[in-house]
């Protein structure tokens, strides 16, 4: 054959049926024998025929496609989510459409602009760190398409979300260090326009509150959640006339760059300093020593969106859900052992 696209009009043609018989015999269409659905079938296979799609979106209104904004794609955590997307996606039989905003807001507009244009039957976002706008989001819901945030939510918009209990998980893991024995527990915060850093730091303080320890602001410090910043802000902490026995890091790639710092002023964890994160990244647990961590069910949070979203395209009148998933500590070796009993909070 040509290198073209083959239609059914050529299967037809080469059949001697009508391009219905055909159209009907690809779907599998009770009117049609089987004979006929077999030499429709042999013969699409053997001309290599695909369906157009875009033609098939144009009469169903579905492209049977949805789009995910992330951050960035390098990170294990967003890595994760995808591949949870994909896996329920594909089942259902939607394509995937990804983009990355690179920590953009600029960007971030680009990505939708372009999912909007490509018809996607509905969108999955996880905001950039520097996100403090939400028209670009407001686009999609004019449209009626339907948008599912998950981990860096828009509070602004009634939407779905799908979370973690960030503000547990900080507890859980500031109480952690507090019962190892630490005493001047650091923060490395993150952007406090985002959603989950407020809630970590919020746990962060109120475990310190509950345990009748100081809070003390030279402690802590603000990141954009990258390794290079904290690294830098580790540094920062590390040469105050008072060091920290502790780090608690927003996330675990901020905790890897204080990892770095640490290391390089000689300091052994968690002897002379603890260090704790949040993610679970897999470069956490091959680092030496490996870093304690809040795991975030990353693969289930992909899932779990995918689903939403998917249930929202098929029901449009399905009201907003707020999923909240629980993360678990992971104790290895940059934390030291708990001495008592955790105490229980309300």
């Amino acid at each position: 054959m040509k290198n073209e696209q083959i239609t059914i009009k050529d299967i037809a043609k080469a059949l001697n049926i009508s391009t219905s018989t055909v159209s009907r015999a690809l779907r599998n269409h009770p009117d049609i024998s089987d004979e006929t659905k077999k030499a429709v079938a042999e013969l699409a296979k053997q001309m290599q025929y695909h369906p157009n799609s875009i033609a098939s979106s144009l009469r169903n209104k579905r492209t049977n496609t949805i789009g995910i904004i992330v951050p960035e794609i390098i990170h294990t955590f967003f890595a994760s989510v995808i591949a949870g997307v994909e896996e329920v996606a594909y089942a259902e039989g939607y394509k995937v459409l990804i983009c990355q905003s690179n920590e953009t807001y600029e960007k971030e507009i680009i990505n939708m602009q372009t999912l909007i244009s490509s018809r996607v039957d509905g969108i999955l976002v996880s905001i950039s760190n520097q996100t403090q706008k939400y028209e670009h989001f407001e686009w999609a819901l004019q449209r009626k398409i339907p948008l599912v945030f998950f981990d860096r939510v828009c509070e602004d918009l009634n939407t779905s979300k799908v979370i973690v209990d960030d503000y547990e998980g900080s507890f859980q893991a500031t109480e952690h260090l507090i019962l190892s024995g630490c005493r001047r527990i650091a923060h490395i915060a993150g952007p406090q326009n985002l959603e989950i850093c407020k809630k970590r730091k919020e746990g962060y303080l109120d475990a310190l509150k509950a345990h009748d320890m100081p809070i003390n602001e030279e402690l802590i410090v603000y990141s954009h959640l990258d390794q290079r910043e904290g690294m830098l802000l580790a540094e920062k902490l590390l040469t105050l006339p008072q060091k920290p026995d502790a780090i608690f890091a927003v996330t675990d790639p901020v905790a890897i760059g204080a990892h770095i710092a640490i290391r390089k002023h000689g300091l052994k964890m968690p002897e002379q300093i603890s260090l704790m994160g949040f993610t679970n990244d897999a470069v956490s647990d091959i680092i030496e020593p490996s870093i304690s961590t809040m795991a975030q069910p990353s693969f289930e949070m992909g899932k779990v969106a995918t689903r939403q979203l998917i249930y929202q395209i098929k029901n449009k009148t399905a009201k907003p859900e707020r999923i909240v998933l629980k993360t678990e500590l992971i104790e290895r070796n940059s934390t030291k052992k708990i001495r008592l009993k955790a105490l229980s909070h309300s």
